[in-house]
């Protein structure tokens, strides 16, 4: 027997094994909209460091006093450079010019996007195709020198924002190119009682799972609800 074929396989890693992100400071682009501002809440909550940016730094900081935890405001640039990990959760119709804006600032930067590209009309919510692919894939090609990866799209921001409730149930796909990203966002996602973040592909898979916000979207003006999202088996 060759000293290749005794040698033993190194035992493959636990998906669950995620990193202790407790340390990171923690920026929210469009932070003072009713998705950033609930993201920021839980996580501060959870004991992040977050700091809510906008384009106007006094109502990054008016909204970031509503929330105390902590938490602080700034405008977007000063957001972005004072960060480790940056969630843009800025509305579809300002998201290139924001990011295209901020490359210098998100060098290097771990960003999430949790934004969905969609329509309006009489019929409901649509999902609409960025050219890119989707707003990940949008966000990847302007910022070819940070780490992009995805998550957060589908949570009830009325359920984020309200104090009477401890956990919301709901796994978050989380989506990019870079394992060690993927668990870092991951493990964020879990730092919020009853979440759980779950791999959900490379950015080339963003575009149905933003998609699937125009589906709750109809879900929850059916059954007047705040649905979320949990895959079973993992």
């Amino acid at each position: 027997m060759t000293s290749s074929d005794s040698a033993q396989k190194a035992p493959a890693k636990d998906p669950w094994d995620l990193p202790d992100v407790s340390g990171y400071v923690i920026g929210v682009l469009g932070g003072t909209g009713p998705q950033g501002k609930g993201l920021a809440l839980r996580l501060a909550e959870a004991g992040q460091k977050v700091i809510i940016g906008s384009r106007a730094a006094e109502r990054a900081r008016a909204a970031a006093e509503d929330l105390g935890n902590g938490v602080e405001g700034a405008d977007n640039a000063e957001t972005a450079r004072r960060s480790d990990i940056v969630i843009v959760a800025v509305p579809w119709d300002g998201h290139g010019d924001t990011l295209r804006s901020l490359r210098a600032e998100l060098t290097g930067k771990l960003v999430v996007d949790c934004v969905n590209p969609l329509g309006f009309d009489k019929k409901g919510a649509y999902a609409l195709r960025p050219e890119e692919g989707s707003a990940a894939e949008q966000a990847a090609a302007l910022l070819p020198d940070s780490r992009v990866t995805a998550a957060f799209h589908h949570l009830s921001a009325v359920l984020l924002q309200d104090p009477e409730i401890e956990r919301i149930d709901t796994d978050v796909m989380v989506l990019g190119e870079e394992r060690a990203d993927v668990e870092i966002v991951q493990a964020l996602a879990g730092r919020i009682p009853g979440m759980r973040g779950v791999f959900a592909g490379r950015l080339r898979n963003a575009h149905q799972v933003e998609s699937l916000v125009a589906n709750l979207i109809s879900v929850n003006r059916r059954y007047k609800a705040h649905a979320g999202l949990r895959v079973t088996d993992v």
